[in-house]
């Protein structure tokens, strides 16, 4: 069984950004190596104090037989990592899926490839048991350390009960929850239950609830455990919407923990922000069409910082959707202060040289 380094646990429960690292494509739907590595520097350069890779944003079809890119894309970002000098820790997340043979073979290609800890998808799974998903979590955290995933049911995930994250967060070697069922409820159950269990103080929470990140961050929960008062932070997060614009994210999530460690009471221009990082997410996730443009719209912001050549996906079918441009520019225009463009321009030429 593989542990997690403490340097790299330290980090994990102290809170941090990770990217949802996207897939950097040609326009004949290649894997673009170049803009790949591009993507990871960018990313360590912005201060994240991680990535993930082969989850959702980095496309599930990757693990597509005819396009067999899945190793080849956690390689590449694997070895960009170690290959740079970076004087802090920095969590290699890796995503696994499909049942339970697949998602223990592709654990075993991540703990190869040197990656930290797996984010544990059910995406695709909803004939599994919430017994059945249990026990799958369980041979894959006898391999690695695992970040577990409350995935949204329109992209693909399935709601998942109280007893279930009570019972997962019993899992030794689970380490985090990233919760992103995009519903208040849900989130608190996943609160709850890792609160009621034993291990509460061993699992970091961190918010992929792209709709509603700052509010998450700042949010200290309370629960009543027997008698007794159990405060849980989200201490960080694991998200697609932090693919773009990931130097502010950082400067975001600093600015956070600075108010809750100093125990100030919260500005409510942060609350504020709150709603102004939702609606740049509504547009970026095309939320008007059901998050049918979601990944082309974080290629498109990509994009236009000149990280990306184009919108592409491996699913054709994946594309922006109509009035979805306009979207885009109506953010850009309505919260220039969230963008850090000026950031990548500054630096775009030293990471094509393979700097960081």
């Amino acid at each position: 069984m593989k542990s997690l380094k403490p340097e790299i646990k330290n980090l994990l429960h102290r809170g941090t950004v990770i990217p949802a690292h996207p897939l950097a494509l040609t326009e004949d739907r290649q894997l673009d190596e170049s803009r790949q590595r591009l993507l990871t520097r960018y990313y360590m350069a912005s201060g994240a104090g991680g990535i993930a890779v082969g989850v959702h944003t980095t496309q599930f079809q990757i693990r597509d037989p005819k396009i067999n890119l899945y190793r080849k894309v956690l390689q590449l970002a694997s070895e960009e990592i170690d290959s740079t000098d970076l004087d802090r820790p920095f969590i290699k997340v890796a995503g696994v899926s499909g049942d339970t043979s697949q998602a223990i073979h592709e654990t075993e290609i991540c703990a190869e490839l040197g990656y930290d800890i797996v984010l544990v998808s059910t995406n695709g799974l909803g004939s599994f048991t919430e017994e059945a998903l249990l026990n799958r979590t369980r041979k894959i955290a006898e391999i690695m350390p695992v970040f577990g995933f409350y995935l949204q049911p329109a992209v693909g995930g399935r709601v998942l009960s109280y007893d279930f994250w009570r019972a997962f967060s019993e899992i030794e070697n689970v380490h985090a929850i990233k919760m992103a069922p995009f519903n208040r409820y849900q989130t608190l159950e996943v609160v709850r239950a890792v609160c009621a269990s034993s291990r509460n103080n061993e699992i970091a929470l961190y918010t992929g609830n792209d709709d509603n990140i700052v509010a998450d961050l700042l949010t200290t929960y309370e629960v009543q455990v027997n008698g007794k008062s159990i405060k849980k932070d989200i201490v960080g997060g694991l998200l697609g919407h932090w693919a773009v614009w990931t130097r502010k994210a950082v400067e975001l999530l600093d600015n956070i923990h600075n108010i809750k460690e100093s125990e100030t009471t919260i500005p409510k221009e942060l609350m504020t922000l709150n709603i102004a990082v939702t609606d740049t997410n509504a547009a970026f996730f095309d939320t008007a069409n059901d998050f049918h443009g979601c990944i082309a719209g974080i290629h498109e912001v990509l994009r236009r910082q000149g990280l990306l050549n184009g919108t592409w996906c491996l699913d054709t079918k994946e594309d922006l959707s109509k009035g979805q441009i306009e979207e885009i520019n109506r953010v850009y225009r309505d919260y220039p202060e969230l963008n850090d463009d000026i950031f990548v321009k500054n630096n775009m030429q030293h990471w094509k040289k393979g700097l960081y």
